[in-house]
C-alpha cells in the first residue's frame, strides 16, 4: 500500500469532503480516503498496482474539485 497526501481547492463544506471521499473510495485499488476541510488536504491509501496516482488526482477533479499544484 501507498499513501499520498493531495492538496485539493474548492472543499467549502462538509459535504465537499464526503463528495470526494465517496469518489475515491469507490475506486478499485483504494482502501481509504480522508479528507480534511480545514487544511484542504485528502490522504489516499492505495495500491498503486492496481491505481496510480494520476488517476486518484482525476476522480478528484471529475467530482468536481481542483488538485494544487
Amino acid at each position: 500500500m501507498e499513501r499520498v497526501e493531495i492538496r485539493v481547492d474548492g472543499m467549502t463544506c462538509g459535504g465537499c469532503v464526503k463528495s470526494i471521499q465517496n469518489a475515491l473510495v469507490n475506486r478499485e485499488g483504494v482502501s481509504s480516503a480522508t479528507a480534511d476541510l480545514d487544511s484542504s488536504m485528502v490522504a489516499v491509501e492505495f495500491d498503486s498496482g492496481v491505481i496510480q496516482q494520476s488517476a486518484i488526482e482525476q476522480a478528484i477533479t471529475d467530482a468536481g474539485f481542483s488538485v494544487a499544484a
